[in-house]
Parts: C-alpha cells; sequence; structure tokens
C-alpha cells in the first residue's frame, strides 16, 4: 500500500471511529478498470459496477490498464460520484493499481480522483487486494492470475509484497474478437513459464505446485481454467466472485488505513505508512 497523497486540514484532524459511526469523514475504495469501474463506500458496501466511460458520448478514458485520458477519467468520477459522497467531508480514498504501471498510472490516477477533493490517496496493487479478497495465506508464496478485460497480470507475493511480475495486453474481451481462449491461456502460460525459469529461488514453483489464484472475469471462463490446468500441469483456484475480488481487498485495506493513527492526524504531515 502507497500513500500518494495526504492533506493537512482541518478535516483530518480529529480521531475516526470505526466506519460507520464516524461522521466526520467518509472512506471509497476504487477500482478502475478499463472496462468496469467500481466503487465501494464504508458503510455501504459495493455502490456501483458501470462501464468505464465518459459522457456526452462514449469515450474510453482506461485503455488495456493505462488512464489514456486524466480529465476524462476526472469527468467520469465525478459524475459518478460527485453527488454521492457527504458534504464537507473530505473521503479517504483507496485505488486498486496495475502491478506494472508503476508511479506513472499512479500519478495520472491521483490527478484523476483530484476531483473528488480527498483528503488522503492510497493505491494497493490489485494482486495483493485480490489475495485478501480470497483471505489468502500471505506468509506463503502466492501466485496471482488477474485476467480481466483488456489486460492480464501474472504476479507473484512473497510475505504479501510483489516479488515478479508479468502482463499481456489481451483479456476476456479478446476472446469474442480475434482472439481466443487458446491464445490468453497459451500467453498466461508463457509469462508463468518465464517466471519459473528466471526464478533462482523455489518461490515460484513453491507457489504454482499450491495453485494459482485466479480471479478476474477470466476466472469465470471454465474453458479458460481447463486450458490453464492442462497446460501448467498444476491447480488453479479461482477467488470467490472473482470479478469484484479487487474491489473487496481494497476495502477491506481502507478499513485498516482508516484505523492507522495517521487517518486521525495524530502523526505529523507527511507520506503516512507504507508498505509493498
Amino acid at each position: 500500500m502507497t500513500v500518494i497523497r495526504r492533506r493537512a486540514d482541518s478535516t483530518a484532524r480529529h480521531r475516526h471511529q470505526p466506519w460507520p459511526l464516524c461522521r466526520q469523514c467518509c472512506g471509497l475504495a476504487l477500482d478502475l478498470g478499463s472496462a468496469r469501474t467500481r466503487a465501494w463506500m464504508a458503510g455501504r458496501g459495493l455502490i456501483f459496477d458501470v462501464p468505464t466511460v465518459t459522457f456526452p458520448g462514449v469515450v474510453h478514458p482506461i485503455r488495456r490498464g493505462a488512464i489514456v485520458d486524466v480529465p476524462g477519467t476526472a469527468r467520469m468520477l465525478d459524475r459518478l460520484l460527485g453527488h454521492r459522497l457527504p458534504r464537507l467531508t473530505r473521503p479517504l480514498l483507496m485505488v486498486t493499481t496495475p502491478v506494472l504501471d508503476g508511479p506513472g498510472y499512479r500519478e495520472r490516477a491521483r490527478t484523476a480522483v483530484e476531483v473528488l477533493r480527498p483528503r488522503a490517496v492510497l493505491t494497493v496493487p490489485t494482486a495483493r487486494a485480490i489475495a485478501l479478497a480470497a483471505d489468502a495465506d500471505l506468509s506463503l508464496p502466492l501466485l496471482v492470475v488477474d485476467v480481466g478485460a483488456h489486460l492480464t497480470e501474472v504476479v507473484l507475493l512473497v510475505d504479501g509484497v510483489v516479488f515478479d511480475a508479468r502482463r499481456t495486453t489481451l483479456g476476456t474481451s479478446d476472446l469474442s474478437g480475434a482472439g481466443t481462449t487458446a491464445e490468453v491461456s497459451e500467453a498466461i502460460t508463457v509469462m508463468i513459464t518465464s517466471m519459473l525459469r528466471q526464478d533462482r529461488t523455489s518461490l515460484t514453483a513453491e507457489a504454482l505446485s499450491r495453485g494459482a489464484l485466479l480471479a478476474g472475469g477470466g476466472a469465470l471462463r471454465p474453458d479458460l481454467t481447463r486450458r490453464l490446468i492442462g497446460g501448467l500441469h498444476a491447480p488453479m483456484r479461482a477467488v470467490p466472485a472473482p470479478h469484484t475480488a479487487a474491489i473487496r481487498g481494497a476495502a477491506t485495506i481502507l478499513h485498516a488505513a482508516h484505523a492507522h493513527p495517521s487517518a486521525g492526524g495524530t502523526s505529523p504531515p507527511g507520506p503516512g505508512p507504507q508498505s509493498g
């Protein structure tokens, strides 16, 4: 989890109560996907799961896991959330991010969510959020395969921190077009095989032997799961409700961040706590 902005103002300088009892603050988790945008609000749960488009017209501000239109993303968030946020409060935001997009994605996300006047913005790698949603044992090496609509990531977590990762700009949206299930499955198999070959430890092999964690819309495709099991000769474990796993895991971290002393303004202003 990485803090990418924290505001030091009067709305942050109070001792928070547990949600939803805390009336002076608001918590919001966002999963900005290329095809779908999801939001979870403290005390209300999942408040929407909608196509990632701006208006007027249908414009896609996020493509293949990258924010390509920051102003458009901001307009979309304002349209979806501007009327839902409590007045005179600044929300604590938790945003999921692709593992391999790095600081650039986080900076673009920070700029886009500024329209919501956040008190603080934090990010979490999507793979870690998925692992938390699955209640996985993070003390052991874990392989997460996140098959989204336009992007697929394979991530090795060790002690809950990203140890290795691969990505491909293929996803479930390609299955109905020129792409096939076989192509997506082969791309995932190649990424995992590459990780196995380049890993001088036994961590990747250990994680794979216990079964990779499968999430995203691709986890709802039995044909893709069968091909992965056959190609890798290893088990695959689908996360319950895999298409919403990332936002549920982000909500879990949001609760923990809300309870941290820095969320109540008891720590000096600064970047706040950070983890992988």
